[in-house]
C-alpha cells in the first residue's frame, strides 16, 4: 500500500502525505506529527523553530531572482480528527492509518483519513524540499490542535514570521478560493443525576442508532444528515411516554466538531411493552429513512442487555430528553447576500452518563458576530490568525475532500495534482515587494 499511495501523482506531495498517514496525530496528542515536521525541516538545513505550544515553523529563502517577491506563509494544522466506524479496531494513539486507493479517490479502512489536513501539510513540505519550484521567500506554518481548539492559531505569536501573503491550505473544494470563514463556540450543559433502584417485571435492551453518514459539523451541516443523537432521542421520548421506559445510561457522539453518526443508550421497559418497544424502533428508523434520503444505512436496534441494577432518577431522565428536544441542531439561517452558504448553525454533538453526571456537549458556528459577511461555514485559522498579524493578506484553497470528521472522509485523486499545479503557480508569480 505504501508503493500504491506514495507513487500517486505528483509524487512529491503524496509520499508526504503518505508518511503522515504513519504518524498518530489525534487533535491534542499530535507531538509526534509535530516532531516529524521539525525533523523534516532540519534535514534540509532550513531555520526551523518550534514554539511554545508546539507550532512548527520552516523558512526557506527564495530561488534566485525572486528575492524582491513578497514572502508567502503556507499554513495548515498537523492534527486529525480521530473518528471511526464502532466495528473498527483502531487506537489512533498508536495506530497508523490504512490509506486505501478507492477509484477516483484516497480514503482509509473505517476510520478518518486526515486529508483534512494533511494534504495541506504534505504540500507545504513538498514546497520546503523542491529544488526546481521558483518562488519568493516560503515560510512553512505547520499549527497544533486546530481540530478541537484553534489552540495553535490562537497561541501564536506576533514577530515570529516575517511574510505578507498568507495561503491556507485547508479547504476542501478544488477550484475554489476561500475568503472567509465561521467562527464557533462551545456549549455545554451538565445534568447531576442520582440512580434509582431497578423495578421487578422489567426487562433491559441496548437501543443503538447507527448507520449514519455524519460528517463535518460546518461544511456538511447544510446536507441536513441525520444527527444520531436527535434520533435517538426521538425513541426514548416516545417509548418513554408509552412504554414506561427507564434510562440507565447513554452514550452518543464523541467530537464536538463532528455530525454525530451514532448513539446508544442502555434502558429498560416493562415486560408487557417490549414487543411495543421494538416496533416503536422499526417505525422511526422507516420515518427517518423517508425524510433523511442522505442517510440509507440508518439503523434502529434493540438487543437484549443484562438488567442493570439500578436507573437514573426519573426527574432528571425527563429533563434530559426535554433539553435534547429542545436543542438546537442544523442550520439556523442562512446568509442573505450569499444563499447558498450557512449563515448561523448548531451542532448537537455529544451526550454523555457518567460518574453521576450526564453532558450535552454542542458547536455553534456563525458567520456572523453583528453583521460580518463571510463565505464558508467553517472554522478556518485564517480569521484567529489575522488578528495577530493585521497586515496579512489572506486565501484559502486545496484539493476536494468529502466527508471530512467520519471514516467516510476521501480526497478526490486528480483534484489534488490541480490544487498543487495551482499552487506552484501562485508562487511563482507572487506579487513585488
Amino acid at each position: 500500500m505504501k508503493n500504491d499511495i506514495a507513487k500517486i501523482k505528483p509524487e512529491i506531495v503524496w509520499k508526504n502525505f503518505y508518511q503522515l498517514t504513519q504518524i498518530p496525530r489525534p487533535s491534542k496528542k499530535e507531538g509526534k506529527a509535530i516532531e516529524f515536521v521539525k525533523q523534516f525541516g532540519e534535514k534540509l538545513g532550513l531555520e526551523t523553530i518550534v514554539d511554545h505550544v508546539g507550532n512548527v515553523i520552516i523558512k526557506k529563502p527564495a530561488t534566485k531572482g525572486l528575492e524582491n517577491r513578497k514572502g508567502i506563509i503556507l499554513q495548515g494544522h498537523v492534527d486529525m480528527v480521530p473518528q471511526k466506524n464502532s466495528d473498527k479496531v483502531h487506537d489512533f494513539e498508536k495506530d497508523p492509518i490504512e490509506a486505501i486507493i478507492d477509484g477516483e479517490w484516497v480514503t482509509a479502512n473505517g476510520t478518518t483519513l486526515g486529508a483534512d489536513n494533511g494534504i495541506g501539510v504534505a504540500a507545504t513540505m513538498a514546497v520546503l524540499e523542491s529544488t526546481d519550484i521558483e518562488h519568493g521567500p516560503i515560510e512553512g506554518l505547520f499549527t497544533m490542535d486546530e481540530e478541537t481548539g484553534m489552540t495553535g492559531a490562537n497561541e501564536l505569536k506576533p514577530g515570529v514570521l516575517d511574510g505578507d501573503i498568507l495561503i491556507n491550505l485547508d479547504s476542501e473544494d478544488e477550484g475554489e478560493l476561500y475568503i472567509g470563514c465561521a467562527g464557533g463556540i462551545d456549549a455545554t450543559a451538565t445534568f447531576n443525576y442520582t440512580y434509582e433502584p431497578a423495578p421487578e417485571n422489567f426487562k433491559a435492551f441496548k437501543l443503538s442508532v447507527t448507520g449514519l453518514k455524519g460528517g463535518h459539523s460546518g461544511l456538511d451541516i447544510p446536507l441536513k444528515r441525520g444527527n444520531a443523537n436527535k434520533i435517538l432521542n426521538r425513541v426514548l421520548i416516545n417509548a418513554n411516554e408509552h412504554n414506561g421506559l427507564l434510562l440507565h445510561e447513554i452514550d452518543g457522539g464523541s467530537l464536538r466538531n463532528a455530525i454525530p453518526r451514532e448513539a446508544f443508550a442502555t434502558v429498560a421497559v416493562p415486560v408487557q411493552e417490549v414487543s411495543a418497544l421494538k416496533s416503536l424502533a422499526v417505525e422511526i428508523e422507516n420515518y427517518y429513512k423517508q425524510i433523511k434520503t442522505d442517510d440509507p444505512g440508518l439503523k434502529i436496534t434493540v438487543e437484549d442487555a443484562e438488567m442493570p441494577e439500578q436507573f437514573i432518577d426519573v426527574e432528571t431522565f425527563d429533563n434530559l430528553l426535554n433539553a435534547i428536544h429542545f436543542c438546537p441542531n442544523g442550520v439556523y439561517k442562512w446568509l442573505k447576500d450569499m444563499p447558498e452558504v450557512v449563515e448561523t448553525s448548531s451542532n448537537l454533538a455529544i451526550v454523555k452518563s457518567e460518574n453521576g453526571k450526564i453532558q450535552i456537549a454542542s458547536l455553534q458556528r456563525s458567520s456572523v458576530e453583528k453583521s460580518k459577511n463571510e463565505v464558508i461555514h467553517a472554522g478556518l485559522e485564517c480569521g484567529i490568525l489575522g488578528a495577530t498579524y493585521p497586515n496579512w493578506d489572506m486565501i484559502s484553497f486545496g484539493p476536494t475532500i468529502r466527508y471530512p470528521h467520519s471514516p467516510d472522509e476521501k480526497v478526490k485523486i486528480e483534484t489534488v495534482g490541480k490544487f498543487w499545479d495551482y499552487l506552484v503557480d501562485v508562487l511563482k508569480n507572487a506579487p513585488v515587494k
